[in-house]
């Protein structure tokens, strides 16, 4: 079953159960991958709908940092409601422990030696770990692994 074909189940049965949080949420997704497809004029693959999920996170993310800031708790509390629906679709996150040897790894592989190698290590791993772990986290481990070089 592909992404967009379990997102159109779980909408249904979203409806059928009056879960109008999911429901719309749902709707809200299926937009985003719609006009995804139309600006990219092709039809996403489940990895082009895991990258358009993967953004709404990060976006929702930011908004509960926003809202947090401006002492909005009812905008935090619908921000984080949607984003347990939203991480419900991703592939199972990266542990700390796993990112870390998968950064080891990397920078073995393109032969870093020191920060000024960033760029590489972050344009190999990123395809890796796109939709199981988030960028700042991977980004930090990159840093301090190259550090300790």
């Amino acid at each position: 079953m592909t992404m967009k074909s379990r997102l159109v189940d779980d909408m249904k049965q979203a409806m059928r159960d009056k879960d109008v949080l999911r429901r719309d949420t749902i709707r809200y997704l299926r937009s985003e991958i719609r006009n995804q497809e139309i600006r990219d004029q092709k039809e996403l693959d489940d990895a082009g709908v895991i990258q358009v999920l993967s953004r709404q996170v990060q976006q929702r993310r930011d908004s509960i940092e926003v809202y947090r800031d401006a002492g909005r708790s009812d905008l935090v509390n619908k921000e984080e409601s949607e984003l347990s629906v939203i991480v419900g679709y991703l592939p199972q996150q990266l542990s700390g422990a796993e990112i870390t040897d998968l950064v080891r790894q990397v920078v073995a592989e393109v032969g870093a030696t020191g920060p000024g190698d960033m760029g590489k290590v972050m344009g190999a791993i990123m395809p890796q770990v796109r939709g199981k772990a988030e960028g700042r986290e991977v980004n930090a481990i990159v840093q301090q692994t190259l550090r300790n070089l």
